[in-house]
């Protein structure tokens, strides 16, 4: 049902974003942004009913009768991993858009050499990765603490609830560089490079925006998996190696 919901809620997304205002090679960037907000905030209130589908309180097997699960609780879950996905678009997009100072500053370093440049790329990729790690660490904690593993699994369904507002996004990507490329060999005027160009740099943060959908929801449903495998085998102790 939440999958479903998701479907829906990205159909009046996308309408929302290419039939409000017209999309151009220099506001690419803040449709993406404005899809994100809107798919995230339609999809948390579209959830809302689906909670009548639950009973009043529900447990987990003989082991977990002390952990009562309550409807609210499974919607923090999901609502945990929605807005988890949405801030780290928005982070992927500070430190990948041409727009901010990061890519400004790896510009600078650029002009002074290999060196600097490779030394302030790795530096801001592994900044980059800080607040997400987080946000994905807190919904870990809150989900499993009031659902266990179920709480979790339901995380990465609220992650990927929008996932097809994600693909479009990440799909942007390749498809405005393959522009570029077939602009730059059938010899066209070099006005239409400059067009494909900027709609390239866009597509650069938009495909970075949708890897870290895909990375930030792995996280949950492996873990989602791993601990359904060793719940299901009753195992006692598990070499992760």
């Amino acid at each position: 049902m939440v999958t479903s919901v998701g479907i829906l809620v990205s159909f009046i997304t996308t309408f929302f974003a290419t039939n409000t205002r017209r999309v151009t090679a220099h506001n690419i960037e803040n449709t993406i942004k404005w899809q994100l907000i809107i798919s995230t905030a339609l999809m948390t209130a579209a959830i809302i009913p689906l909670l009548n589908f639950l009973p009043d309180t529900f447990t987990f097997g003989e082991a977990s009768k002390d952990l009562v699960c309550t409807p609210l609780k499974a919607f923090g879950c999901v609502a945990l991993g929605l807005w988890t996905g949405m801030i780290i678009g928005f982070i992927t997009e500070y430190y990948t858009s041409n727009e901010y100072e990061p890519v400004h500053n790896l510009a600078e370093a650029c002009r002074m050499g290999p060196a600097p440049n490779i030394i302030l790329g790795l530096a801001l990729g592994y900044m980059s990765t800080v607040i997400p790690i987080i946000c994905i660490a807190i919904t870990i904690f809150f989900a499993f603490t009031w659902a266990e593993m179920y709480g979790i699994a339901l995380a990465a369904l609220g992650m990927l609830g929008c996932l097809p507002i994600a693909l479009s996004i990440d799909g942007y990507g390749p498809i405005s560089d393959n522009a570029g490329g077939i602009a730059e060999m059938s010899g066209l005027d070099p006005s239409v490079r400059a067009n494909t160009d900027k709609l390239d740099a866009a597509g650069n943060t938009t495909a970075a925006i949708g890897k870290g959908f895909a990375i930030g929801s792995a996280c949950l449903v492996s873990l989602a998996l791993f601990g359904a495998f060793v719940t299901r085998t009753d195992a006692t102790t598990v070499n992760i190696l």
